[in-house]
């Protein structure tokens, strides 16, 4: 146990015959259950698996490969039967140093939060020896996930090293939540709809020697259709359904005027093409739309940015949250 919380570590794995023996071994003391889900492995990690004589070890094995994220979810769902407290995720694969658990239970036991994340990036230094496509890729990717889910405070989306309160994952819809690299990403979206006090903990990062074979021409379009879907979705249930906010307001309003003033533009480009002179009155049709939506914009995501849910819990454990 952690500051009297009932820890479990789920353990997503695919071909990890090679580093799950020592995921188990340097598990730390305090977790209490060690989830390990086999994404239909084609190598030996199952078996190595089964040879662990440590008696937290709890083993599920997918026959069809569902993806990192259907094993996490698969792993949460055992680890609530388990009746963990605080459920922690430990890649397969070694690289989430357990010397820094500590870091991300004390924010989610003592801290108020419900959801804790690694941030791999959380100095200048951090990004040294990354080739720049990659720095790019990662700054891109954390500013669009900053706009889909809400969490402007949050970096680096795709670290999966957490750590979430059951009661937060009781509420979750996990059934919807993607399952394939997109996971953490959409996991923020439907924690910022519940408004869930989340948090980043800087943790550096441990590489090895394996190869990547995410494909980015898959993985990117993936992105770009979720978040942008996931956006819409928490507008309307944060700021429309559950209540009518100035900022679904201003954000259409925004929306409207920008492009009425875009397609003025276009028609006086098409005027001047054919030598037709766009009057003063004309222009001033194209250009006030286009600041006033501007500003309209801006202002929503002013207010965006302070509507995130940054604030902790006073208490972390609610009345009805009782732990042994």
């Amino acid at each position: 146990m952690f500051r009297g919380a009932v820890v479990a570590a789920v353990v997503p794995a695919y071909k990890e015959e090679a580093m799950i023996e020592r995921v188990i071994e340097t598990m730390p003391d305090y977790v209490d259950h060690i989830v390990i889900v086999d994404d239909c492995s084609p190598d030996r990690t199952s078996e190595v698996v089964r040879a662990s004589s440590d008696p937290r070890v709890d083993l599920i094995r997918h026959e069809i490969n569902q993806g990192v994220g259907g094993a996490i979810i698969t792993g949460h769902t055992r680890a609530m039967d388990l009746g963990a407290d605080v459920n922690v995720i430990m890649a397969g694969d070694a690289q989430m140093d357990p010397a820094f658990l500590p870091d991300l239970l004390d924010k989610v036991t003592d801290g108020g939060y419900g959801f804790a994340k690694a941030n791999r990036f959380f100095s200048p230094e951090s990004f040294e020896g990354m080739p720049r496509y990659r720095v790019l890729g990662n700054i891109g990717l954390s500013f669009m996930t900053k706009l889909a889910s809400g969490y402007w405070h949050l970096f680096d989306p795709q670290n999966g090293y957490t750590a979430i309160r059951t009661s937060v994952l009781r509420r979750l819809p996990l059934q919807n939540v993607a399952r394939r690299y997109s996971f953490e990403n959409d996991l923020l979206i439907h924690l910022n709809i519940l408004q869930v006090p989340a948090v980043d903990v800087p943790i550096p990062a441990v590489y090895g020697d394996e190869v990547s074979s995410i494909k980015l021409s898959k993985v990117v379009p993936e992105l770009v259709n979720l978040l942008g879907k996931g956006f819409l979705r928490r507008i309307w249930y944060r700021y429309v359904l559950w209540s009518f906010s100035p900022i679904a307001l201003l954000l259409v309003l925004g929306v409207v005027l920008l492009g009425f003033g875009v397609a003025i533009s276009i028609w006086i480009v098409f005027l001047s093409v054919t030598s037709v002179i766009a009057t003063a009155a004309t222009v001033m049709l194209a250009a006030l739309p286009l600041m006033i939506g501007t500003q309209l914009l801006i202002s929503a995501l002013q207010l965006d940015i302070q509507a995130s849910p940054d604030t902790p819990d006073a208490h972390p454990f609610g009345p009805h949250e009782d732990v042994a």
